[in-house]
């Protein structure tokens, strides 16, 4: 099974961009995944092409029409019926790790890219849309955002990666950050890599990469380490609690 994307854009000349080299590229040619760019503006109705309006109850900016986004979802959602619908939009549900593997083993996506200021809300329930986001940052349409999910999930697709590991042991998979990485040479402006990393010792490297990994989550992420922490207490005590009444 092929992974399909389908992206719905304003600007399809944006695809594949930079998912049309390196990996993704290569995978891209070997027909791992295939790729769909859907202009928006083939949906609208008026000789001048319309897909904006100016926002109901007044402001800055314009909004994208519901009628011409649902006409242009439709369209996606004929070419892939399983696939999930999801617009890049800052008011969205942060993407991660886990998500984007839910993702890449599925059929495909079908991504809804904004511009302006954005959709008309009524699209969301409509239309059955799910809003992601891919951190607290506003960008000028969702083409780049849609890019990065992509290549998030096009990565972790079979034969991608040289190596069916490589995706293993990384931030996010186990819900902290991945350990520092160094190579030669080994001193470099009075900078050396870590003995522990240079003894051939492999128990004490993974145990200083687990440590590494705790500590740097806990001081450059918290809001992950608070995720983490509570996830295994949760589940800690999930096994207290089935395992009392037999006791």
């Amino acid at each position: 099974m092929t992974f399909a994307a389908t992206v719905l854009t304003l600007y399809p000349e944006m695809f594949p961009g930079p998912l049309g080299i390196s990996l993704a590229g290569r995978a891209l040619v070997e027909g791992r995944w295939a790729l769909t760019p859907v202009h928006i503006r083939d949906f609208a109705t008026d000789k001048h092409r319309t897909v904006d309006d100016t926002p109901a109850g007044g402001g800055a900016g314009m909004v994208l029409k519901v009628d011409i986004l649902a006409a242009a979802i439709d369209h996606a959602r004929a070419l892939q019926p399983d696939a999930p619908i999801l617009a890049m939009t800052p008011r969205g549900a942060p993407i991660t790790q886990k998500r984007v593997r839910a993702l890449a083993a599925g059929p495909g996506v079908t991504i809804l890219c904004g511009r302006f200021e954005g959709f008309d809300e009524r699209i969301f329930a409509g239309r059955q849309v799910e809003e992601v986001s891919v951190g607290d940052i506003v960008l000028s349409g969702g083409e780049p955002a849609a890019l990065m999910l992509l290549d998030a999930c096009i990565r972790l697709l079979p034969g991608v990666m040289g190596a069916p590991s490589s995706g293993a042991e990384e931030s996010f998979e186990d819900g902290l950050l991945e350990y520092p990485h160094y190579t030669r040479p080994t001193e470099w402006e009075g900078r050396t890599i870590p003995e522990v990393l240079r003894s051939g010792d492999h128990a004490k490297i993974a145990a200083w990469r687990k440590a590494r990994s705790v500590d740097d989550t806990r001081s450059r992420r918290p809001d992950l380490w608070e995720r983490h922490s509570g996830a295994r207490d949760q589940s800690a005590s999930g096994v207290r609690h089935n395992e009392g009444p037999g006791i």
